[in-house]
């Protein structure tokens, strides 16, 4: 708790006016040591002192600076078909599918008019059609994982989670839209429209795995002790389903 409390007074400084460089030097330095859960409470503390979501969003940021790339340790730690290790998997193809978006659109830009039998619109609508079907990890996630780190005080990670989750669906389902509706498209305006999209998703949805690996499911790890617990939460998620690429335990 006293990292806690430390590294609130420290982001407080953040909105107060203080040298932006030198408090986040500060706030690094303690990030370094600060267990998730205690991250955390600092970031309830700051929620419910009023800080902005856009402010809690650019705390995470500071965070991800100075981690260490913990998630193969923490998958590799898990049994097979922990909820986490699954919801791992699943980052790991949807990093895929990114890495394809940002390479399709790229190749797209380059061309002068829409080719239907141009294997990048193929690409494209597979890629659209699998990123729309995350909303089944976001859905065991928002309904199973979050409630439960809130029943333990963790408001501050979910909060963050929840709204990047509301920017990104309405993109997602556009990018799916716009390629049925491509052929039918003066393709300079499809071009706009896909450059756009894929300019916002492909950025925000790798930054929020990034979180979520690397503050969100340590902090649940560490503050959900329980097996029982875990299991219930299994079972939960097994209920609402999961994605077409999520890899069998």
């Amino acid at each position: 708790m006293d990292k806690a409390n430390a590294l609130t007074a420290v982001l407080k400084r953040l909105n107060a006016g203080d040298d932006p460089a030198k408090v986040r030097a500060e706030a690094k330095q303690l990030l370094a040591t600060i267990s998730p859960a205690d991250l955390a409470i600092a970031e309830q503390n700051l929620i419910d002192e009023g800080l902005s979501l856009e402010d809690l969003q650019a705390l995470c940021d500071v965070h991800l600076e100075v981690l260490k790339d913990q998630v193969t340790q923490m998958k590799t730690s898990l049994p097979k078909g922990h909820i986490v290790a699954t919801m791992v998997s699943e980052h790991e193809a949807i990093l895929g599918f990114l890495d394809e978006l940002d390479r399709v659109n790229r190749s797209i830009q380059a061309m002068s008019e829409y080719a239907p039998q141009a294997e990048e619109f193929a690409r494209l609508s597979h890629i659209a059609e699998h990123l729309v079907e995350t909303e089944r990890h976001h859905q065991r996630e928002e309904e199973v994982l979050f409630p439960e780190l809130e029943k333990r005080g963790v408001h501050g990670p979910p909060t963050v989670m929840r709204a990047e989750h509301a920017e990104l669906r309405p993109r997602k389902h556009a990018l799916k839209q716009l390629c049925e509706r491509g052929a039918r498209m003066d393709f300079e305006d499809f071009k706009r429209q896909l450059a756009e999209l894929a300019g916002f998703i492909v950025p925000t949805l790798r930054e929020h795995i990034a979180k979520e690996n690397n503050i969100l499911y340590p902090t649940a790890l560490q503050v959900i002790d329980d097996d029982t617990v875990w299991q219930r939460l299994k079972a939960a998620c097994d209920e609402i389903g999961y994605c077409c690429f999520t890899p069998e335990a």
